[in-house]
């Protein structure tokens, strides 16, 4: 997958736009492969404006509707819902689709057009942490004190830590220019090791207002005269006129934008006159509010102007509304407007140190996984090598409903094994839609009696009669796992229903374990709010000797590598390095050493204690130096009665998601799951069968 950034501003107003435009240029001069996303945007006919300028600016990798995730109702319907994880899953997989052609895919936030403004700064900062994107976070600094403005950076600073959100680095745009050092140096007082760097824009007249052209277009007016040209002058004042002229006069500024009923000829001839008039500032434009348009007479007079006349817009709304909604219009940066544009690069280039910028581009990349990241990534790598998967618990109401949802997303090809007519009766009673799917009764099946033999010409010289080897085949376990044997599947999971010993008891008999592997073992991933971590062995193993435990870490380690996690080994025990004694922290030390002989290339401490492989305050005490302590991945327990304790504790304490057991270590992948498993796990653990199944025909 590409790599990326995510920028979004803390609220409305912030200005995001020149960050945008002043990013992509950057990010455009070094020959990248670029993509632009948005998670959420306006729907319907009206195109995405930001999408819009960058498109006409640079060339993106254009993919129609992956550009961004939802329309912002689709969002709203969602939330009411209560289905978040379904509006996250739709925009991550919208993403993906995108970044899978790009190098590089610059994502912008939602354009705060809600009231609930943190709720809304909640919601970017976890689509951020979930498409694994660094943050750039754009503060407003208008209207703020020097104070004001830092204290809002450490406000925002501490909640996005608190979130696990990496920062790349953090905008304070419309900056009162007078204030713009006092706001640089106070940071640098405040945090003189901070590790990101702050940027502060000053307000800028010519991005901060908006033109005449913005304003007609969202009055929706039209233009009864005037030069095209002046329709992007900005519109620094608003002049509501419904005093006489001669007063009206006295409060003209320029730039004026003047609103006015449009039956007031004489403010509209004084507003015109004092526009050609030296003796008089410039206006912007005017509106004429209520529909009643100018008398004839008036039209005539100014038609007739030599000098091309201001703007004159006409629209339908009364005075009062007209100047409610003008007051709320908001500048906005347009393909047609090449001042602004210009205007806001200008201001970048100025106030952004750019080697800093692409140093920190260049070097950092979010290496936190949410459980959605993961979990997306899991269906589509199995999607994208598709394998045979069997499931010996055809009537389990769990595994259909898994294997419509697996078949709909086509993750893989599925075998279900049982009565072939209680099977299609269990589907039909759930309303299931499975008809792509093979079912095979292991007791009626042509294969049986195959197998059977193929059995007992593996088991024989255990003594295992022949008509005891075909009886086996009737057992769905067996039947399923010779499947995966003579490659007629790729792969199996079971265990919905049945114990551990039922289902992986044939893998050890006949598939066996790998060349270099002593032991069959299990992992769980557990799945935490910012990170996906291993443990082993929570499953199989009740008391693994010291090589047994380092067959484990190795085998944890190249679990971890094979779906994208790097493996930082922790062998665990009640101390941590030369600090206990005894015949437990013995075994861990041995442990340790020979998994260090067996692969010295993988990162691997032991013994360590699992404050200390998980916290880096920790660890700086306890294990200063490593490169293990407080950034562990991969936690190898002792033995089954703490390794079993601890996944379970962590997966209720934390509300995190455990996936597994996973088995390692067996020529071909047969899987495991509990029986208390949901629809969900039945789902992941296919899916994960299905990469081993990939690794496996690509001799990893």
């Amino acid at each position: 997958m590409s790599r990326n950034l995510f920028i979004t501003g803390m609220g409305p107003g912030s200005g995001k736009s020149a960050v945008v435009l002043g990013m992509m240029e950057m990010l455009a001069r070094h020959g990248r492969k670029l993509g632009f996303f948005r998670p959420v945007v306006e729907g319907g006919a009206n195109p995405d404006p930001l999408s819009a300028l960058v498109k006409s600016r640079y060339p993106v990798v254009s993919t129609g509707e992956h550009m961004f995730g939802v329309d912002y109702r689709t969002a709203r319907d969602l939330i009411a819902e209560e289905s978040l994880e379904e509006l996250y899953s739709r925009i991550l997989e919208k993403y993906a689709a995108l970044a899978g052609e790009c190098d590089f895919v610059l994502c912008v936030g939602t354009d705060y057009r809600t009231v609930h403004t943190t709720l809304e700064f909640e919601f970017n900062v976890e689509v951020a942490r979930n498409l694994g994107a660094p943050l750039v976070p754009v503060v407003v600094g208008q209207g703020r004190t020097v104070r004001q403005i830092l204290d809002s950076v450490w406000v925002l600073v501490d909640s996005l830590e608190a979130n696990n959100c990496d920062i790349l680095s953090v905008f304070v745009n419309r900056v009162s220019p007078g204030d713009v050092t006092d706001v640089v140096n106070g940071f640098r007082e405040d945090a003189p090791a901070a590790g990101f760097p702050l940027f502060v824009l000053p307000a800028h007249p010519l991005l901060d207002k908006p033109t005449v052209a913005e304003i007609r277009k969202a009055l929706g007016a039209e233009m009864l005269h005037g030069d095209p040209a002046r329709l992007d002058r900005e519109v620094a004042h608003y002049k509501v006129a419904a005093m006489e002229l001669p007063n009206f006069l006295d409060r003209l500024e320029e730039g004026s934008l003047v609103i006015t009923p449009g039956d007031r000829s004489d403010i509209l001839i004084g507003a015109l006159a004092a526009d050609a008039a030296t003796s008089y500032p410039g206006i912007a434009g005017v509106v004429l509010t209520g529909g009643f348009g100018p008398a004839p007479q008036v039209l005539r007079l100014f038609k007739g102007l030599k000098r091309s006349p201001v703007p004159i817009l006409d629209v339908k709304l009364d005075t009062f509304s007209t100047a409610s909604r003008v007051s709320s219009i908001e500048a906005s940066l347009t393909p047609e407007n090449s001042r602004k544009i210009a205007g806001a690069l200008g201001l970048f280039e100025s106030n952004v140190d750019p080697a800093l910028l692409d140093h920190r581009i260049d070097v950092m990349r979010s290496s936190r996984i949410t459980p959605l990241m993961f979990q997306h990534d899991l269906l589509s790598r199995a999607r994208s090598r598709r394998r045979h998967i069997v499931l010996p618990e055809g009537v389990e109401e769990r595994v259909l409903r898994a294997a419509e949802i697996l078949r709909l997303r086509d993750v893989a090809d599925l075998t279900l094994l049982g009565n072939a007519v209680e099977v299609r009766d269990k589907i039909t009673a759930l309303g299931l839609s499975l008809g792509e799917v093979e079912i095979i009764d292991p007791a009626a099946s042509e294969l049986r009696e195959e197998f059977g033999r193929t059995y007992y010409e593996l088991r024989k010289h255990k003594g295992i009669p022949l008509q005891v080897a075909l009886d086996a085949m009737n057992d769905v376990s067996c039947f399923g796992t010779m499947m995966v044997y003579r490659g007629i599947a790729d792969g199996m999971v079971s265990g919905a229903t049945h114990t551990t010993q039922h289902t992986i008891r044939p893998a050890l008999e006949f598939i066996r374990t790998r060349p270099g592997c002593s032991i069959v073992s299990s992992v769980f991933f557990m799945c935490l709010p910012d990170r996906v971590l291993l443990y082993g062995d929570c499953a199989i193993n009740p008391d693994p000797d010291a090589e047994q435990l380092a067959h484990i870490a190795v085998s944890s380690a190249m679990t971890a590598e094979s779906f994208g996690i790097e493996p930082r080994v922790a062998m665990l025990s009640y101390s941590t390095g030369e600090s206990g004694k005894g015949t437990n922290v013995d075994k861990i030390k041995e442990a340790a050493r020979v998994a260090r002989q067996l692969r010295p290339d993988i990162k691997l401490e032991g013994p360590i204690q699992y404050d200390a492989a998980i916290d880096p305050e920790v660890a700086k005490i306890k294990l200063p130096g490593s490169e293990v302590a407080g950034r562990a991945t991969v936690f190898i327990f002792p033995d089954l009665n703490a390794g079993n304790n601890a996944y379970k504790a962590v997966q209720r304490a934390a509300n995190a998601v455990a996936i597994g057991p996973v088995l390692q270590g067996l020529n071909k992948p047969v899987n495991d799951l509990s029986r208390g498993c949901t629809v969900a796990d039945i789902v992941n653990t296919v899916a994960i069968t299905a990469i081993q199944a990939q690794l496996e025909g690509d001799g990893s």
